[in-house]
């Protein structure tokens, strides 16, 4: 066995296959031994901390004011629901409709000659009763002029009325026509657009749906309740606005930023289409007194004032489409941001307007033909009696849903810069990582 060479250990020239056979066992433990000192010697490298994530955008100063601002606004309008609340209705109700109806199918139809001097031919139904306690029983219907009245099959289904005849009347008929039964088309209807959302959008659908019958339940519970009560129809219509927008975007979109900034951005459009409104309504006098319906509603309710009916409406047809808008820029300056967190507050606004500019195009498009198709009948009539353009535009009837039209087209134009740049400025102070929860934004 050669000799280790002075200076080294033998650990270091022994060649390791004759390491077991020929090295020395002491030398062997000192250069274990000298191996763990340099281990313990070493000094391990540091570890780097983790840049602390703001998890949730209430961690952020930006986020909270955001948060913040929501916040007041859900409070003013719960402490708004709640101060306008109205209470039972005590009033009885009213025949002006016809009161109850009853279920009937038409088993034959008839044209008859009608009664008087006119050699004309009248319509006349026979019909069996499905409801009540008179089911089975077969009665007649004459409804007028053949040429006047709609068209009947035998097996339509209608409703009837039942006809309190004056005491000592003999042969009086004790039912009138009320209308088609349409009952079912409509339930139909409902189903199909049910079904075919939640197909189409799976869980967002059902949250939908969700939504839209909470919005009616509102509508129908509080806001036409309150207005007969006497409250300002103005600010009920504000007031109920705010609580279906809450309702639509928290269902519809979830608790995101995004729905947070195009809450404050509906609600500035709101605001803007509540004071354009006014001041459109009553510089052109428009008083809501331009239908029957008004005029009733005026002769049974004297307190209402019809004109801030007229403003309500306004308020409330403007808000499906701001809704829809306000979200789809938030979402839009949302994802520019999670896309490149280098871009600036005026980066943002410029992407995200650049989106909206054309989707603004069409969604105005929409509104006016809301509009125009909810008028038809009316335009029918003005053209068909050779009126002019500038009287028919003159005539309450259609001055009134042109308002509509121009003061809503004007809301939403001021909801793309105004919820965009809220946005923007919003979301640039805003980690990126505190906007991961927007994933479930609005799409097209």
């Amino acid at each position: 066995m050669s000799e280790t060479p002075p200076g080294h250990d033998a650990l270091d020239v022994i060649d390791p296959d004759e390491w077991n056979a020929t090295a020395d066992r002491s030398a062997r433990e000192r250069a274990e031994r000298r191996r763990a000192r340099d281990a313990r010697r070493t000094p391990r490298p540091k570890r780097e901390r983790a840049p602390r994530s703001h998890g949730r955008l209430a961690d952020t100063r930006w986020g909270r004011v955001l948060v913040i601002a929501v916040g007041v606004l859900a409070l003013g309008t719960v402490v708004g629901l709640l101060a306008l609340w109205p209470s039972a209705p005590h009033h009885d109700r009213s025949q002006a409709f016809g009161g109850k109806t009853l279920g009937a199918t038409v088993v034959a139809v008839a044209d008859v000659r009608c009664p008087g001097p006119a050699a004309q031919r009248c319509r006349r139904l026979s019909v069996r009763l499905d409801d009540g306690p008179n089911r089975g029983r077969r009665t007649t219907l004459d409804l007028g002029p053949s040429n006047l009245v709609s068209r009947f099959s035998t097996g339509d289904h209608v409703r009837v009325q039942p006809v309190v005849a004056p005491p000592g009347s003999h042969g009086a008929a004790q039912f009138q026509f009320a209308g088609l039964d349409r009952r079912g088309t409509l339930l139909w209807l409902v189903l199909a657009f049910a079904v075919l959302v939640i197909v189409l959008t799976r869980w967002r659908g059902v949250l939908a749906l969700l939504g839209f019958a909470a919005s009616l339940l509102l509508v129908v519970r509080f806001l036409i309740p309150a207005i007969l009560a006497g409250s300002p129809p103005l600010l009920v219509a504000v007031v109920g606005a705010l609580a279906v927008m809450f309702i639509t975007v928290g269902l519809t979109y979830g608790v995101s930023p995004q729905s947070a900034a195009a809450i404050l951005g509906i609600s500035g459009s709101l605001l803007f289409a509540g004071v354009a409104g006014t001041i459109a309504v009553h510089t052109a006098k428009l008083d809501g007194r331009s239908s029957d319906l008004a005029i009733y509603l005026q002769q049974s309710n004297s307190h209402l004032s019809l004109q801030g009916i007229v403003l309500a409406g306004l308020m409330l047809g403007a808000l499906g489409v701001l809704a829809d808008m306000a979200v789809t820029q938030a979402s839009a300056v949302m994802a520019l941001r999670r896309a490149n967190p280098a871009l600036s507050a005026r980066a943002l606004f410029s992407g995200a307007f650049a989106v909206g500019r054309d989707h603004l195009v069409a969604t105005t498009h929409t509104l006016v033909l809301v509009y125009v198709g909810a008028t038809l009948p009316l335009l029918l009539v003005l053209q068909s009696t050779g009126v002019s353009t500038t009287d028919a535009l003159n005539a309450q009837d259609l001055a009134e849903p042109v308002v509509a039209t121009l003061v809503g087209a004007m809301a939403l134009l001021l909801s793309v810069p105004l919820t965009t740049a809220l946005a923007a400025a919003l979301v640039a102070h805003v980690p990126p990582d505190a906007l991961a929860d927007a994933g479930g934004g609005h799409h097209h």
